[in-house]
């Protein structure tokens, strides 16, 4: 996957879980919890891994990473959080999350 739709699949996904956050059960869930330390996980591993190529970036592009990155970082998650569908709380279908279901776009786009 080149470089900037990575970095668009970051931004898209920051903004699920921003809305998510306000959403009283995903944002108690640990899939919402784990989403977000994996989404942390993977910009510093693209920032590491593709730093040449976001120098280069044009600004439109790079703000994207740097909103990506403001959003995660204000995203508080509970360490202690349990899956709202094992606890009964969640009445979406089986296999259906949306948390889960945005981070999963990255592996869809190759």
């Amino acid at each position: 996957m080149d470089c900037i739709t990575e970095i668009r699949h970051y931004h898209f996904l920051a903004g699920v879980l921003a809305q998510q956050h306000q959403d009283p059960l995903c944002s108690r869930c640990k899939a919402f919890t784990n989403c977000v330390r994996s989404a942390k996980e993977g910009i510093a591993e693209l920032e590491e891994r593709r730093a040449r190529e976001i120098s280069t970036l044009p600004e439109e592009q790079s703000q994207l990473l740097i909103a990506a990155k403001k959003i995660l970082s204000g995203l508080q998650s509970d360490p202690d959080a349990v899956g709202q569908k094992k606890a009964g709380n969640c009445m979406l279908p089986e296999g259906v999350c949306f948390v889960k279901s945005s981070k999963a776009l990255k592996k869809n786009m190759g």
